[in-house]
């Protein structure tokens, strides 16, 4: 009986023992685990900041100026609309207003002139490459069709043509070598009809003279002769004689320029 008292005291000691011994190792146990999840949350921080850094090297766009060159290089030449057949010089950069810009520096040498162009504004002034050997044939090809003029006042088709020369397409300027050109058989141009001419003749014969690897001297006779091989570019005809006598009576700019035109259709 002593025994069994002395057991049943015993029990709950050890019942007490083991619930008091293990509350303190939960307890242990939660600090623990509260102190291994804090740094987890410190280190998943970096994580964020680490990852928001690699958006920022996005900067690497600026590197567009390769693509915006639209295939151009150095010492190769090209058709700018306005001036005609250039060549490229160089390709630098300047700093405008606190931004970089690439530059093709362009010279023309006939007109004695340099012009530094934006690699972006190639598209928008109209830039091009010079001719393929096809659509040079092509111009040499329209050149020997017959004059098509309008029957407007000369002013307005004065500016049709300058618009054409200034368009930078060989073709249309080819138009308008074969519209204005006059042989020795058939009456003179006016003053400002010549003009045209001329600047129209020189865009086409530089061009040509680019693509072929002639000089300009060879591309006018190869132009003058394809112009030779025209319609109506032999004797005069009788509405030759009736325009040169109408030229004769009004001025020299609109009256004579518009007869002679005029009497180009009419034939």
């Amino acid at each position: 009986m002593a025994k069994n008292t002395a057991q049943k005291t015993a029990k709950p000691a050890a019942r007490t023992v083991s619930r008091t011994a293990v509350k303190p190792a939960v307890r242990a146990a939660a600090p623990k685990a509260a102190a291994h999840a804090k740094p987890a949350a410190h280190k998943a921080a970096p994580v964020k900041t680490a990852a928001a850094k690699p958006a920022a090297p996005k900067v690497e766009e600026v590197k567009k100026p390769a693509t915006q060159r639209q295939g151009f290089k150095t010492n190769e030449f090209v058709v700018y609309p306005a001036h005609g057949v250039g060549q490229i010089l160089a390709i630098e950069e300047q700093e405008i207003a606190g931004a970089k810009l690439e530059l093709f520096v362009i010279n023309f040498i006939k007109d004695k002139m340099t012009l530094r162009v934006p690699t972006a504004k190639i598209i928008n002034v109209g830039m091009r490459k010079l001719s393929e050997p096809a659509l040079v044939k092509k111009a040499l090809e329209t050149l020997k069709g017959r004059a098509r003029v309008k029957r407007t006042m000369w002013s307005r088709r004065a500016q049709e043509y300058e618009a054409k020369i200034n368009s930078g397409d060989i073709v249309a300027i080819a138009e308008v070598v074969r519209d204005l050109y006059r042989s020795e058989s058939q009456p003179e141009q006016s003053y400002s009809e010549r003009q045209l001419y001329e600047a129209a003749l020189d865009r086409l014969s530089r061009e040509i003279a680019a693509v072929q690897h002639v000089t300009e001297t060879e591309a006018v006779k190869e132009i003058e002769a394809a112009l030779a091989k025209g319609p109506r570019r032999g004797a005069k005809t009788d509405a030759d004689a009736v325009g040169e006598a109408e030229g004769d009576e009004g001025d020299e700019d609109e009256a004579d320029g518009d007869d002679t035109l005029t009497e180009d259709e009419a034939a």
